[in-house]
């Protein structure tokens, strides 16, 4: 049987797996179908169209699966769906769809405060640190790292190993493998620690940073350089690196002209 706590609040139509443990004063809504080996903490709220997978946490006061922020829209039922093995520290907030569904793979870590807007799409071992907010329709790569208090606008793309500062402003689109810090964000390095701790080795790592220095850094218009670094490209990771690139929509946030020319 399912450990549910007396006080908890358990809307008919919720399904829980039997291995499930609901703790105190936890509300779960109509539709939320939970999967085998979830923790629901005190006072937690999961609502809305939720559908959740194996082995993750919830931990005091967060709410998963709210209606988006949309005015107008207070009291839609989105939907959301969430992957296995996830940890959502206390009060994060994730909220359910709009006009899509809101999804977050496996993995992750969501430390307290987070925030999680309607329609974000956000991979896997993502970890979004203590007051980390997403605007609506966000994409965050796998393992992507967002530091503490920064800021994502909406329909942002954050590629994949990439990693912003704390208390940066995200206006543009991360490249992946990338470090990006400030208000407004500006393009530091490559993200050598995370790419170590990835495992790419520094063969791999040395090829990357050749073709960021050539894309970021180097001369010429921005499809000239694409296309000159594309043309000897026959590593993965700068081929996902291009493809990011040229599919941006909002522009890519880089290092400033004006500043590549004084250091010249």
């Amino acid at each position: 049987m399912v450990s549910i706590h007396p006080t908890a609040v358990v809307a008919p139509g919720a399904q829980i797996d039997p291995s499930c443990e609901i703790g105190p004063y936890a509300v779960i809504g109509p539709g939320v179908r939970l999967g085998p080996g979830n923790v629901v903490g005190p006072h937690a709220v999961l609502d809305g169209e939720t559908e959740i997978g194996a082995d993750n946490r919830f931990l005091a006061s967060c709410s998963i699966g709210a209606s988006p922020q949309i005015t107008g829209r207070a009291g839609d039922v989105g939907r959301l769906r969430i992957g296995a093995g996830n940890v959502f520290r206390e009060f994060v907030t994730v909220h359910s769809g709009g006009e899509a569904t809101t999804r977050i793979g496996s993995g992750g870590l969501f430390m307290a405060t987070a925030h999680v807007a309607h329609d974000c799409v956000i991979g896997d071992e993502v970890v979004m640190a203590n007051g980390a907010t997403l605007g609506g329709h966000v994409q965050i790569g796998d393992r992507a790292q967002l530091s503490g208090l920064c800021a994502v606008h909406q329909h942002v793309r954050i590629g994949e190993l990439a990693f912003v500062a704390g208390g940066a402003i995200v206006t543009q689109d991360v490249a992946p493998y990338c470090l990006v810090q400030g208000d407004r964000a500006r393009l530091v390095s490559l993200n050598a620690v995370g790419l170590r701790r990835a495992g790419i080795g520094a063969g791999d790592a040395a090829v990357l940073k050749r073709a960021f220095r050539a894309i970021f850094h180097g001369d010429g218009a921005l499809a000239e350089r694409l296309a000159a670094v594309e043309a000897v490209a026959d590593d993965e990771h700068v081929r996902r690196l291009v493809a990011f690139m040229r599919s941006s929509a909002r522009g890519v946030i880089a290092t400033p002209r004006r500043n590549l020319q004084a250091a010249a």
